[in-house]
């Protein structure tokens, strides 16, 4: 891979950019402030994805029921709406970086009480898994702070001509982690078991907290803006989103999709019930995914922005949806996996197309409070649509729950292309 710090030569192969530029596909790199940053993400979603797995196999091997894998996204997400709003006030009010690592450190103890429940397994043996789901609460807290800090920080360290670039790199590494993880949360399961897998994952994060300390950049200075009170502050991105319709119909498109159309939350039933793969199968169906995702991230990265980005997001929703249909029906492990490494790969693209228009669109001092909407979006329908799905499976069973999720979300992409003619005309994301 060639030295991402090393600037490119003004007549080195690249796809030209707008005004005939050739397009640098590695100029977020030369700042070292991104590069940590990078790091920070990479090994913290590591973490997440290896303690994912494994309190998801913990919680079905103890309880047999996929409702309780549901519940496991319930645990999190309600203190993460609960607090979102008011994340992304302090988030546009203190220092980012300083949010950033006081949300990893209490995320990094909440991999040390996990660890503590897996050398002490009286504590959760019987079924008895409320334990698992306290601390999942707390991780879903601090993750709430977490993520517009995180975001809001990603664009302060790089040019704002910078961050279509930086948005498809830090979706690269995000999947990368997300391919790994998991696949390793069920290699270590299987070797060493949850003990060995949870001191994994408390390694992981801990190493994340040191590298988001050697993020030292100087913070922009924010516009103060008009002052108002702290209840209309808390409010100020979902007005702000009401006046960007593109926008809003993305992450609209994006939360109906991964609400009806994920999966991922009854994995653990196919790989037992359905493919009769194991723990290890079980990592690699949720690796399939994101190696779908980091493939075209990656290809993302060293092209041009997108120049039909509102059809694409309509056409990769929709291939998204008939994924999942086509998952649900399969009973081949080979099939199922390269459909969702497909799922992965479309999703991605939408991830990316959201990510640089949020990121683009936003004043830097709104974008902690536009980052926590967002993250109510899409961050709250994952584990809504882990819920859902658990309910689904319970009252329909586990395959027509699946189907049923992926033709809602081909009509939800139906009624968003017809609803909002705008996001059919979204071209270059510039």
């Amino acid at each position: 891979m060639p030295d991402p710090t090393r600037p490119r030569p003004a007549g080195s192969p690249g796809d030209p950019g707008a005004g005939g530029e050739r397009h640098d596909s590695y100029a977020s790199f030369r700042f070292p402030a991104f590069r940590w940053y990078i790091a920070s993400l990479l090994t913290a979603t590591f973490g997440v994805q290896v303690q994912g797995l494994v309190v998801g196999w913990q919680v079905y091997e103890q309880t047999g029921d996929p409702l309780a894998l549901g519940l496991i996204g319930l645990a999190e997400v309600l203190p993460f709406i609960g607090v979102a709003l008011y994340a992304g006030h302090v988030a546009d009010r203190v220092d980012r970086r300083v949010l950033c690592l006081a949300a990893l450190a209490v995320l990094a103890a909440c991999s040390v009480g996990l660890l503590a429940f897996s050398l002490s397994p009286h504590l959760i043996a019987g079924g008895r898994v409320w334990p698992i789901y306290a601390v999942i609460f707390v991780s879903g807290i601090a993750r709430s702070f977490l993520q517009p800090a995180r975001t809001a920080l990603g664009a302060e360290i790089v040019p704002r001509e910078l961050y279509p670039n930086a948005v498809a790199w830090r979706s690269s590494v995000w999947q990368a982690a997300a391919v790994v993880g998991p696949a390793a949360g069920g290699l270590l399961y299987a070797a060493g078991g949850a003990r060995l897998a949870y001191a994994v994952d408390v390694a992981l994060m801990a190493a994340a907290l040191g590298a988001m300390a050697r993020v030292l950049h100087e913070p922009r200075a924010r516009e103060a803006g008009p002052a108002v009170s702290v209840r209309e502050n808390l409010t100020v991105g979902i007005r702000f989103l009401r006046g960007q319709p593109v926008l809003l119909a993305a992450l609209t498109l994006d939360m109906f999709s991964v609400l009806f159309g994920g999966a991922v939350a009854l994995l653990p039933v196919f790989a037992s019930e359905v493919l009769h793969v194991g723990p290890q199968g079980l990592g690699l169906l949720r690796a399939a995914p994101a190696v779908g995702a980091v493939s075209m991230s990656v290809f993302l990265a060293h092209r041009p922005p997108l120049q039909r980005a509102g059809r694409t997001l309509l056409a990769c929703v929709a291939v998204f949806g008939a994924c999942m249909i086509g998952f649900g029906l399969s009973r081949s492990f080979a099939l199922s996996l390269g459909l969702l490494a497909l799922s992965g790969m479309v999703d991605n693209v939408s991830v990316v197309i959201r990510s640089t228009l949020l990121t683009v669109l936003t004043p830097d001092h709104l974008l902690g409070r536009v980052s926590s909407v967002n993250s109510i979006f899409i961050g709250s329908s994952n584990e809504i649509g882990q819920f859902e799905s658990g309910v689904a499976a319970r009252l329909m069973g586990t395959v027509p729950s699946v189907v049923f999720g992926g033709a809602m979300t081909l009509l939800v992409v139906a009624v968003m292309a017809w609803r909002v003619p705008q996001l059919r005309g979204l071209r270059r994301l510039q």
